[in-house]
Formats: C-alpha cells, structure tokens, sequence
C-alpha cells in the first residue's frame, strides 16, 4: 500500500479542510539552523516545527483527519455535510483510539468538530498533563495496565464489541482504512516542506532524519520526499532502543511485537508493533534505522533550544537524536552517507509537554 493509493483527498485538500476548521492548523515553520549544522559538520539542518500545529503536534492532522473520515463513511455524509452547523444533530457514533497522548487527543478533537463523543484508551503511564488534553476535548479516558500496545488491544476489543469506530494509527492490516487516512493527513507535511524549501530558495535536503513510533509519520514523509530529495536521497528513521521495533520488523520482514515495557523518555514512541502499511512504503524505500540511548535523547532536546531552536521533548528531538548518533560513528556516517555537503531536514514533532493548549501556552483548535 502507498499513499497514492488511498480515496479520498489529497494533502492540499486535506490542509484546506482543517484550516477551515481553525487557524492553527496553518503551515508550520520551517527553521533554518546553521549553529547546529556547524555543531554536527554538515551543511545544513532544516527543522519542521510542529510544536506550532493545532494540539501542539503532528499528530492533530492525521487523527483529526482519520477521525473525520471516519464519520463520514459511518454515517453516509461527506465532510462538509458532517460539519454543516445547520445539520440535524442525530446522535454521531462514538471515535474509539488507544494513546500515548497525541492521536488520542486529536481524534478527540474530531469528535467534537463533529458534535460527537470519543473514547480514548490510554496506558497507566501516560503524563497527567496529556491526560488534561485529551479530557479538554470532551473525550472519555478508559485505563489499561500495561504499555501503548495493551491500550491498543482493549481499543480494538472495544470497536468490535459495537462500542463505536476504531480509528487507529497502527495495524497489522496493510488495507486499514483509518491507518490510511491517518497516514494521508501526515502527508501535508510533505507538501508544506517541499513547498517551503522552494519559497526560501534553500537546496532541496539530501538526508531525513524523521522519528517512528509505529511509523506512520515516517512512512508519509518518505512517500511524500523520497523522489524530491537530492541523492543520496536518504531516509533514515530514529527509534529509541527501548522500542526499536520498526527496526525489529524490517529486519524480519513483517511486523512484529517486541517484548518488554517500551520504557523510555521518548514516550511518544514507546510503541512495541509498528503499522504494517507503514512497514511496506519504508521497506519499497530502503529506509535506513538508527536508535538512540535515552541520553541522545536528552542532549538533542538541550541542542534544539542552545541552536536557537524550538523546545520540545525527548520524542520531538528523536530525529536529530539520530542525525547527532550518527555523525558520532564513523562507520554509520559512512553507510548513510553523510558528510560535510550534506543537507539534512529533521521533524520538531511536538511542543514542550508543559505548553500545551490546555495549560495555556500553546496552539488550540478554537
């Protein structure tokens, strides 16, 4: 399954909708970084920001998206019917999504675009303050013991028990249709860095460095940029090695769940199966994996902002927590081809936890 493939709109379309839907949801920068280009010995380090996106991430366009869709085809109308305020307001079925914080608040967005109700299934660890979120949404909170992927079970076990619509990010079935427009959401990032790329008159970037939790942020940036990218035309996807396990999949060559409890400060990732379709657009492009220690992790978050760049967390400095491993081992420098000519973009994928629109320091919806 690609990208290209799946019904429904395409990524200026798909941005169109959701702007409509609220400001926040307007292109995010594209930051130039020359301090910590100079810092790693290459040429350039170009940083999409999406600590500036609705939510406070990259995730409110996949799952708002995905959760829209969702009703649509639930209830027979288009999305523009859906969203009509002068509609009847017959009782929507209820948006069903395990977490780690980001989709779930997202799909909890699109519940209540719709005038409908979600129902988000987040794992005991998840941090109180993306909890508040998610509870800002008007969203139901139902807690699993265990990891991301026990959540993701009982979310599934409840969809078909008739509970409402599952609308995940990940599955091991290539075809699903909600992963799908997930995926498509994801994929505005793409057009809006090719699009800024050639409006600033920058080099197109010859290397990815773009995080994965169960992949399919990088399986929408690689649809999107493998081909516009300047050879070596590089995709490399960063995971941290306490849930590696796009890695796990693509060195067996299907998805698989890795054992043990994923624990790492990249908590957005901490994801132990990755999405089958994702699976499939990164092996046809011969991704490349780094993972990185939880200290990389730490220390990219700390470069970020002494570069004069955006705060985040641990999982969205996971990207140049790659770059940063990578450069540091000359032998993975050397299989990835980087050097001093090398023109790297990397995903900002979240705001700092503590500015987040609930707390009031960062981007809502309405």
């Amino acid at each position: 399954m690609t990208i290209d493939t799946q019904p429904g709109l395409d990524p200026d379309q798909i941005a169109a909708l959701l702007q409509r839907l609220s400001p926040f949801y307007a292109p995010t920068p594209l930051l130039d970084l020359p301090n910590l280009a100079a810092s790693l010995d290459v040429a350039q380090v170009l940083a999409k920001n999406e600590g500036h996106r609705a939510l406070g991430s990259f995730k409110s366009l996949g799952g708002t998206y995905a959760g829209l869709c969702a009703l649509a085809r639930a209830t027979g109308m288009d999305i523009d019917e859906l969203l009509d305020p002068e509609r009847a307001r017959t009782p929507l079925p209820a948006l069903i999504t395990a977490s780690a914080g980001n989709h779930g608040l997202a799909v909890a967005a699109a519940a209540k675009f719709a005038g409908g109700t979600a129902k988000i299934y987040l794992h005991t660890g998840v941090p109180a303050a993306r909890v508040r979120r998610i509870e800002s949404q008007g969203a139901e909170i139902v807690w699993v013991d265990g990891t991301y992927d026990d959540a993701v079970d009982r979310a599934s076990a409840a969809a078909r028990a008739g509970e409402g619509i599952l609308v995940a990010d990940t599955s091991s079935d290539p075809d699903d249709l909600a992963v799908a427009d997930v995926v498509a959401g994801y994929g505005v990032l793409a057009a809006e860095i090719r699009r800024q790329v050639d409006e600033i008159g920058h080099l197109r970037p010859t290397h990815l460095f773009v995080q994965a939790g169960v992949g399919g942020l990088a399986a929408a940036l690689t649809a999107g940029l493998k081909d516009w990218l300047m050879p070596p035309s590089m995709i490399v996807v960063v995971e941290p090695e306490a849930a590696a396990c796009v890695a796990a999949a693509l060195s067996r060559g299907w998805s698989v769940r890795i054992p043990g409890d994923l624990k790492t400060s990249a908590d957005m990732l901490a994801c132990g199966e990755a999405a089958a379709s994702a699976l499939d657009v990164l092996r046809q492009a011969d991704a490349r994996i780094v993972t990185v220690s939880d200290a990389a992790l730490t220390d990219a978050m700390n470069r970020i902002r002494e570069a004069n760049g955006p705060g985040t967390t641990p999982s969205g400095a996971a990207g140049l927590a790659g770059l940063a491993t990578a450069v540091a081992a000359s032998g993975l420098s050397q299989e990835l081809a980087l050097d001093g000519s090398s023109r790297v973009l990397i995903m900002v994928t979240e705001s700092e936890l503590e500015k987040d629109a609930c707390d009031g320091a960062g981007p809502g919806i309405i």
